[in-house]
């Protein structure tokens, strides 16, 4: 449905780390190509049942709430690159990484038995460790890991 609308789709979140504890809940992200595909995509989701929640806060990001006979997940379309390119970076960072993987995982059932019920202040104390992975995972070394080599002859 959305195959010439997106660039990307990507799992991410938690559930997309082997191994990290998590709810049983997707997140999926939607690159979209461009912005002005934004009402088609709205009106394409909603047309199977989706329903649009606003950007949530988050400027580049449209979140929609699944139907209720669909498997449960979130579903996120952005019409910007960055905050994508920052969800994969963390979750690739994570999965080649057990031991921050190890942390991340005990920092969320900690923050989880005392913050259940407060999901912003919980996503507030998870964020100064996502910036510090954030960070290594856009150290020189790690980008380097991921560059792809050019073809000899190639332009």
């Amino acid at each position: 449905m959305l195959k010439d609308l997106a660039v990307r789709i990507a799992h991410v979140g938690s559930t997309a780390v082997p191994g990290l504890a998590a709810k049983p809940l997707i997140d999926i992200d939607v690159l979209l190509r461009s912005v002005s595909d934004l009402p088609q995509v709205i009106a394409a989701l909603a047309s199977i049942g989706y329903r649009r929640r606003g950007d949530l806060g988050i400027l580049g990001r449209e979140a929609f709430r699944a139907p209720a006979s669909a498997f449960p997940h979130h579903l996120y379309v952005r019409t910007e690159g960055r905050e994508y390119g920052r969800h994969l970076a963390f979750r690739d960072y994570l999965r080649t990484h057990p031991e921050d993987a190890a942390a991340y995982a005990s920092l969320k059932r900690e923050l989880a038995g005392t913050l259940r019920d407060h999901r912003e202040a919980y996503n507030n104390a998870k964020a100064e460790f996502v910036e510090k992975i954030l960070r290594k995972a856009s150290s020189p070394e790690m980008l380097s890991k991921l560059a792809v080599p050019s073809k000899a002859g190639s332009a």
